[in-house]
Formats: structure tokens, C-alpha cells, sequence
């Protein structure tokens, strides 16, 4: 009985810790009647209030983002959350030739933030974004069965006369 004797002891520490704390509706309020201002001047004042409650901070936009990159620095953020790494095929090497680039991008990125990250980590400006959503394949390896993973790749059309370097030389 040792162990509910604790538990009932904090019972009535936290209470009392309850009932000592001051009640926060007295002193806040102020009656509506007490005051002389006006019904408009009221509206006013809580218009005001709702303006500065709004107001967001300032955050990097995308003419900042392309600027910085202009400028040669990579702005890297969070794009290694939406860009899984580049796609390196046949066909991928033949599509660069026509200012197109395959990533594997996160299965649940879509065309927005694929834009983002590719302008930001390597200051281009993009054109167009076509996803494919590839799926998992069954194989069979003897007698034993089993999946191969499925991804979702996005083909990304810059600007013509960009270049990305997927593979550094």
C-alpha cells in the first residue's frame, strides 16, 4: 500500500498548487462599459492588432535565391531532402544534349519543390518538370521471390544555354 500512499500525496500537492495560483481573469479584463472609446474606434483598434499578428517575417524569396546563385554560390537548404541523386543512363546522357536532366527525387516531392531545389543547388532556370512515378517490379531469384524497389524520377528542362555538371570531371 506503500506505493498508492506516493501517488495520493502528489494528488493533493498538485491541488493545492492549483488552487494557489491567481485566477488570470480579474485584473486582465476591463469591462466594455468603463471605457469612453467608441464602437469604430474599437473596431480600430482590433483591425490593428489582427494587421500586426499577420505580418510574417521577411524570408528569402526566389529572386534571392537566384541572385545568390548568380553569383556562384550554391544555396543549398533543403534540397537534399527533395533530390535523391542524378540518373545516370543511356537515355539520360542522350536527353542532356536537349537541356533535360533526370534526378531521383523522394516519392512524395512534387513539381514545386523539385523547381526549387534544381534552381537553388545549381543556379539554373528552369523550364519545364515532367515526374514519372516508376513501380516496384516482381523477381524471381531461383525459388526465392521478391520485389525490386520502386522510385520516382523527375525529368527537369532548363533554360537553353545552362548547364548542369551531374558528374564532375
Amino acid at each position: 500500500m506503500g506505493l498508492l500512499d506516493v501517488f495520493k500525496k502528489k494528488e493533493k500537492e498538485i491541488k493545492k498548487e492549483k488552487t494557489s495560483l491567481p485566477s488570470k481573469k480579474g485584473p486582465l479584463l476591463k469591462p466594455i462599459e468603463d471605457s469612453k472609446k467608441t464602437e469604430k474606434e474599437i473596431k480600430q483598434e482590433v483591425k490593428e492588432v489582427k494587421k500586426v499578428k499577420t505580418k510574417r517575417p521577411d524570408s528569402v524569396t526566389a529572386p534571392a535565391v537566384k541572385q545568390r546563385a548568380a553569383l556562384g554560390k550554391k544555396v543549398l537548404g533543403k534540397s537534399y531532402r527533395i533530390l535523391h541523386s542524378p540518373h545516370v543512363t543511356e537515355k539520360a546522357t542522350r536527353l542532356t544534349e536537349k537541356n533535360q536532366y533526370v534526378f531521383k527525387i523522394w516519392d512524395r516531392t512534387n513539381k514545386n519543390e523539385v523547381k526549387q531545389a534544381v534552381e537553388s543547388t545549381y543556379g539554373v532556370d528552369v523550364v519545364g518538370i515532367r515526374i514519372i512515378n516508376i513501380p516496384r517490379k516482381k523477381r524471381k531469384l531461383g525459388r526465392y521471390k521478391g520485389w525490386k524497389k520502386g522510385y520516382k524520377k523527375a525529368i527537369v528542362k532548363i533554360k537553353k544555354g545552362q548547364k548542369i555538371e551531374i558528374l564532375p570531371r
